[in-house]
């Protein structure tokens, strides 16, 4: 009788149903983020700018600099730039966070036969950094462009340290075999909704 007893406890532990896991949302207090370095010709100072959502669901970069141009006209240094960012992100005790999902927004004027590239990666001082996420547009190629890269498994900050987020943007044009005019693509945050969002994941330490 014992034996039965144990292996209908056995099995119903096997064939429980699974406890879901409530998400954690994001705390009511305010977050801060601070720039704390900006590197890269694609990000001179005070050209780049960071607010958090009111709800502390996500913040965003902006850029009032941020362009490159290959083709005619364009000097040999400005068909790739990059900027490189070092947050400070302070959050309310016994909470962590990471990175789920970026969504990147820009314009580009490729001409026939050119190549644009924006590339992007995220990683927490100390951490492994994730895997370079890039997308390609080819010419012809007029307006706007908006790409989303979603984390395959988050990565959260270490509880209870402070870990700075690093943030590598990356934006390159090829003229490739385009005969005449300019091509370019451009970051750039007066041109209304064009922007960077960095989506956040929230968990309890």
């Amino acid at each position: 009788m014992s034996n039965v007893m144990a292996v209908g406890g056995v099995l119903a532990a096997l064939f429980a149903p699974a406890v879901a896991t409530e998400p954690v949302v994001a705390p009511a207090e305010r977050i801060t983020i601070s720039v704390e370095t900006v590197n890269g010709s694609g990000c001179p100072a005070g050209t780049t700018q960071v607010s958090t959502a009111a709800d502390n669901t996500a913040f965003t970069v902006s850029y009032s600099d941020y362009y490159v141009l290959a083709g005619a006209g364009a000097k040999p240094t400005e068909f790739r730039k990059n900027c490189q960012l070092n947050l400070r992100v302070q959050i309310p005790a016994g909470l962590t966070f990471a990175v789920s999902q970026v969504d990147m927004q820009g314009f580009a004027y490729l001409q026939r036969g050119a190549k644009g590239t924006q590339l992007n990666h995220y990683y927490f001082m100390g951490s492994s950094a994730t895997g370079q996420q890039s997308h390609e547009f080819n010419g012809p190629y007029v307006g706007g462009f908006r790409t989303t890269d979603r984390a395959a498994s988050l990565v959260y900050a270490p509880c209870g340290q402070e870990r700075n987020l690093n943030i590598n943007t990356e934006l390159r044009v090829d003229a490739g075999d385009s005969e005449s005019g300019t091509s370019l693509m451009v970051m750039d945050s007066s041109r209304g909704s064009v922007r960077s969002v960095y989506h956040l994941s929230w968990k309890e330490c």
